[in-house]
C-alpha cells in the first residue's frame, strides 16, 4: 500500500467535487465544490498543495459497456491541463461508471433534498470515486487506473513552437 494524501476529482461541466484521503489511503472525505471555468485548475492545484497531495484520481466517465464519448474526451482533456500544471504528481483516470448514481442515492437515504443535494453531490461523487480507487488498490495491490501521460503532450507543444 503508498502512503500518502490523494485527492478525488469528479469534473462535471458545472461543477467539480473534490474529496481527499487519509494519508494510509483507508477513507475518503470529501473538500470541496469548484466552480467550472476561469480559475478551477488554480483551486484544484492550491487544494492539493493544502492537503500536500501525492496523487490525483479523476473519474473517467464511461457508458456501461465501457465505451468512451464526448463527456470522456472532455475529462481526458481537462486531466491533461491539471497534469501539466502538477508534474510530477501523476493524475490518474479511474472508471467512475455510476458514481453520481451512487452519490445521490447516498443523499437521497441521509434525506438531503434539492438545492441542499446538488450543492454537495459532486464532493460525494469525488469521495466515491477516490473511495472505489482506495479499495480497489488494496484488493489488487496496484495503483488504480491510468497515469495521465505528460511526456507526449510536452513533446509536441515544443514542436509547435
Amino acid at each position: 500500500m503508498r502512503f500518502g494524501v490523494r485527492l478525488g476529482v469528479d469534473p462535471g461541466d458545472a461543477r467539480i467535487g473534490v474529496a481527499r484521503c487519509d494519508p494510509m489511503g483507508i477513507i475518503a472525505t470529501p473538500v470541496e465544490t469548484v466552480q467550472r471555468g476561469d480559475g478551477d485548475i488554480d483551486r484544484i492545484v492550491a487544494i492539493l498543495e493544502e492537503e500536500n497531495a501525492v496523487e490525483v484520481v479523476m473519474g473517467l466517465p464511461r457508458s456501461l459497456n465501457g465505451t468512451e464519448g464526448p463527456a470522456a474526451a472532455k475529462v481526458r482533456e481537462f486531466a491533461g491541463l491539471l497534469a501539466r500544471r502538477i508534474a510530477p504528481v501523476p493524475v490518474r483516470l479511474c472508471d467512475e461508471r455510476l458514481s453520481t448514481v451512487t452519490a445521490e442515492a447516498q443523499l437521497r437515504s441521509q434525506g438531503r433534498k434539492g438545492q441542499k443535494r446538488r450543492a454537495v453531490v459532486d464532493q460525494v461523487a469525488a469521495v466515491v470515486i477516490l473511495q472505489n480507487a482506495l479499495e480497489s488498490e488494496r484488493a489488487r495491490g496496484s495503483a488504480p487506473g491510468e497515469v495521465v501521460d505528460v511526456t507526449d503532450d510536452v513533446a509536441n507543444e515544443g514542436d509547435q513552437a
